[in-house]
């Protein structure tokens, strides 16, 4: 089916008290992975690329593979923009067919975050497309945007009322504890703090830097409100993981599909295991 927004899908896991996984993918095989876990378990997906994906090759290639292969896929799919550095790049986004954005002023002041994601939302809304945007923020490393764990700013609840009231925007990312990578040792989520955000804010929240956080811990934040949770860190791993003892143990493979299709297998199962941990299976 042809690519559809987040809107309606994560409006109707909020409702269901379960959470929609986002995979970021970086080729044509991790795209071709994550639909195909969606599809053996029936549930909608969201596929992702960051600011630098897109610089690796670029919006419409990236749109076009996805696009290609939620065409004849049976389960809804949704082309989001993570981390979107500009309101410029969210716009490109849009006008290349993305179906969701994500503009991530989350280093900015208030004042500024509110400015950048209130103008993104509004052109995001003529285009039809939801818009996510993120206050505080989640520690670790994403692309470019680096925030040690110390620098880490919890999102205030009242500050999220005010924010989302005054944005428009469609879903907002939180940060209560998560980073971006793997973590050191185990993360300790603020989950009093997501309460009282589910409590004021009623648009779905989002779990960013969830790739090695607990299953359990995952599956609390989404009975506490979190409706879409983000895997990237992880895919990339097990992708990488699957594909070194391909080429280690046989110096004569030099086709790309070979290493190719231990790399996708990979990443289909461990979506099909994050998909789980969400709930969102038989969900499409």
């Amino acid at each position: 089916m042809p690519l559809v927004t987040t809107t309606e899908f994560l409006k109707k896991a909020q409702d269901g008290h379960y959470a929609v996984g986002a995979f970021n993918v970086e080729n044509l095989e991790m795209a071709q992975a994550v639909i195909q876990a969606a599809t053996e378990l029936n549930a909608p997906v969201i596929i992702q690329t960051t600011s630098s994906t897109v610089k690796y090759a670029s919006l419409s290639v990236y749109r076009a593979i996805v696009a290609a292969l939620a065409e004849s896929a049976p389960v809804p799919v949704a082309m989001h923009l993570d981390h979107g550095s500009s309101y410029e790049l969210c716009e490109q986004a849009a006008c290349a067919g993305y179906t969701s954005v994500m503009i991530d002023g989350s280093k900015l002041s208030f004042e500024e975050n509110i400015a950048v994601s209130a103008k993104t939302a509004a052109m995001a809304k003529q285009r039809g497309i939801p818009t996510e945007a993120e206050l505080g923020t989640v520690g670790g490393k994403e692309d470019d945007h680096v925030v040690l764990d110390a620098d880490a700013m919890y999102t205030n609840p009242e500050k999220a009322r005010e924010f989302v009231e005054r944005t428009g925007v469609g879903s907002l990312a939180v940060a209560i504890g998560t980073a971006h990578g793997f973590y050191k040792g185990e993360p300790r989520l603020d989950f009093d703090r997501l309460a009282e955000i589910r409590k004021v804010v009623s648009v779905p929240l989002v779990l960013h830097g969830a790739s090695g956080v607990p299953d359990e811990a995952v599956q609390k934040t989404i009975g506490l409100g979190i409706c879409k949770v983000n895997f990237a860190t992880e895919l990339r791993d097990a992708y990488t993981k699957a594909v070194r003892p391909v080429l280690a143990n046989d110096a004569s493979v030099f086709d790309p599909k070979v290493y190719g299709k231990a790399g996708r297998a990979a990443v289909v199962e461990l979506v099909k295991h994050k998909i789980t941990v969400c709930g969102s299976q038989g969900k499409a």
